[in-house]
């Protein structure tokens, strides 16, 4: 009998992020509220691993995480990547917010989905692998049944699907 599998992890597309950041300063360009502001939008670190919003204020700041919020919403991207928990900073007329991304399953997320699967869907069986969770059964329904249970669920983190097999 086959076995089939596929991988929970907690990714985003790289791609869609630089179309995203893309079009989130063209937005900022264009509007008429942002003209003579130091409105802006960048890249945190030089991995890209999250943006740096500038703005004359916190509601021109809110204003943009908004814009980036509905930019990745139109990429069917989560919104559950950005990590909005910093603090606004103040300086030279200036007001900046780090937003980094989130990503990878820390080993609490991951026991959170591996309980969720053996009390929802028992016919699958669920291995952690690093910041992975694999979820392995012999038909492919139940592996459907799986991903639409976890795909319902409201998780406080992104997760998406890899390495079906």
């Amino acid at each position: 009998m086959a076995n089939f599998s596929f991988d929970v992890v907690s990714e985003y597309d790289k791609a869609e992020i630089n179309n995203v950041y893309d079009q989130v300063q063209r937005e900022i360009v264009s509007r008429y509220d942002f003209k003579g502001t130091p409105a802006a939008i960048e890249w945190l670190g030089d991995n890209r691993g999250g943006f740096k919003i500038i703005g004359s204020s916190d509601w021109q700041v809110d204003a943009i995480l908004d814009i980036v919020r509905k930019k990745l919403a139109t990429r069917s991207q989560s919104q559950k990547i950005l990590d909005t928990t910093s603090e606004l900073v103040e300086s030279n007329l200036k007001v900046t917010k780090e937003v980094p991304f989130v990503r990878g399953l820390d080993q609490e997320k991951t026991k959170k989905i591996t309980k969720l699967l053996r009390d929802e869907a028992p016919k699958v069986k669920t291995q952690i692998q690093g910041e992975a969770v694999r979820v392995t059964s012999n038909s492919k329904d139940n592996l459907q049944t799986a991903i639409s249970l976890l795909k319902s669920q409201d998780f406080d983190f992104p997760i998406s699907f890899t390495n079906y097999r």
